[in-house]
């Protein structure tokens, strides 16, 4: 966890950590009690009714951010747990305040929302790409944070986790993805071109974590060239912090005692 008020610094954390972990057969057992108490959790949070969780993930191109939907957000009931994936603004979006078509889809109370990139993009390719004014980008730091806070009070719980891969790591998946006819579909021409700017995103995603971790809606580093050991963390944090709404199930609307199975 990025904590509040420090100064990120990318290189200060390895891509390729695993903890204790020397292969993937070593997670699997673990990952797969923690993706059944996540399914459980959600199932309770749906019930209950009463909190929402975002989960925003953010990443350099090739990151894993599909890859960590599908494992460990899979398991989750489609019903109340939902992904939305940002691309470019529309018109209709851009003659709106940055925030409008992000606040569109935040969960209600009882649903999980999986932003695959998000209202940070507007901090991001817009500074790299210089698409509005410093004075503008700069100014939506502080906007976002009251964002976030404003959901958080409202019982949105926020969960930040950007992926965290070197620069060889991106090489490698981009190539796959011009090697392997299974991944041709996968090859954006706009991931390559973007794939140059990476000392300029570096910057960029070190200003967000700098400034937009906090108190009540942290940014999480998860180390992810191992995409095993990035889905069993991603996986330990999800649970931890579902356990920690201490949810239960509600009361029965009506008198159990009374009813009868005809």
């Amino acid at each position: 966890m990025v904590k509040p008020g420090r100064k990120a610094n990318i290189a200060d954390w390895d891509a390729d950590f695993t903890a204790n972990f020397k292969s993937k057969e070593q997670t699997l057992e673990l990952l797969e009690k923690n993706l059944e108490k996540i399914a459980k959790l959600q199932y309770l949070l749906y019930a209950e009714n009463k909190h929402a969780i975002l989960v925003v993930l953010q990443a350099m191109d090739a990151g894993g951010k599909d890859g960590t939907i599908r494992t460990v957000m899979g398991p989750m009931n489609p019903q109340s747990c939902k992904v939305t994936s940002f691309k470019g603004p529309t018109d209709e979006e851009l003659a709106h305040d940055f925030l409008w078509r992000i606040h569109r889809f935040v969960p209600r109370k009882g649903e999980v929302r999986i932003f695959n990139r998000s209202h940070y993009e507007d901090v991001l390719i817009v500074r790299v790409h210089n698409l509005v004014p410093k004075s503008i980008w700069s100014a939506r730091f502080e906007q976002i944070n009251n964002f976030e806070k404003m959901l958080v009070e409202s019982d949105i719980h926020v969960i930040k986790f950007f992926l965290h891969i070197s620069r060889e790591e991106q090489r490698k998946r981009l190539k796959e993805r011009l090697n392997d006819p299974s991944k041709y579909w996968k090859a954006d021409p706009a991931d390559f071109k973007e794939s140059k700017f990476w000392n300029e995103y570096t910057k960029a995603y070190e200003d967000v974590l700098t400034r937009c971790s906090t108190d009540y809606a942290p940014w999480y580093v998860i180390p992810a060239n191992h995409k095993w050991f990035r889905n069993l963390a991603i996986s330990e944090i999800m649970v931890s912090q579902l356990e920690q709404l201490k949810m239960n199930f509600p009361e029965p609307r009506y008198d159990i005692s009374k009813l009868r199975v005809r």
